[in-house]
């Protein structure tokens, strides 16, 4: 279930006008669009959507086929309705050789997923996620969760806790490319948004 520790349309911060202070949320009415974040993984997937977060873990022994399966159906119930999908890309960085093309082919089936549902998704680069949240694109783990946390008040906990936090800033740069930002983010943390892919998008703008 999702862990909704802080939902994001009970925020009482009205912004119209001028520089709100670090860290206030702001309200948008009426709602905005149904944007959900995915940090894809073959052990924990990261899910977040406004105000909650949650992941997908298959237990201990599930590989390969069925492994994908229950990842696929599971994402497919989350993202039912939405708007955007915004699902974080690939690494290039260290791990397990041999999982990387099972890692790949899921993400690709993510999309696909995406796609046939009519759904449009955006890319987002590691770096460029940590560059959202922390303002380095060198930015950890630890420190995407600690900014998560700050800004816009959903606790990351337990389980899964980073991948809740990365699918979280995703969720919550998806919202800001479209208009309805979360949070007053720094211009120095908006350059994430840049290197990101994108898709064309009507009508949903603010």
């Amino acid at each position: 279930m999702p862990n909704e520790t802080s939902r994001g349309d009970t925020a009482t911060v009205a912004v119209e006008s001028g520089s709100p202070a670090k860290g206030q949320r702001i309200v948008r009415t009426p709602a905005g669009p149904r944007v959900i974040g995915l940090d894809v993984s073959l052990t924990c997937t990261g899910v977040a959507g406004e105000g909650w977060t949650d992941v997908i873990r298959p237990r201990a022994g599930v590989r390969g086929h069925p492994r994908l399966a229950l990842i696929l159906d599971q994402v497919a119930d989350h993202i039912r309705g939405a708007d955007l999908v915004v699902i974080e890309g690939p690494s290039f960085g260290g791990g397990v050789a041999h999982r990387h093309e099972d890692l790949a082919g899921l993400r690709v089936m993510v999309r696909h997923a995406c796609w046939r549902r009519g759904i449009p998704y955006a890319v987002v680069p590691p770096s460029c996620r940590a560059l959202y949240a922390t303002g380095k694109g060198s930015g950890s783990k630890g420190a995407v969760r600690d900014a998560v946390q700050a800004r816009y008040g959903v606790d990351c906990d337990g389980p899964g806790r980073y991948d809740q936090a990365d699918a979280y800033t995703l969720l919550a740069m998806g919202l800001h490319h479209l208009g309805w930002p979360l949070a007053v983010v720094p211009d120095t943390h908006r350059r994430g948004l840049d290197g990101s892919l994108w898709p064309t998008l009507e009508g949903l703008a603010a």
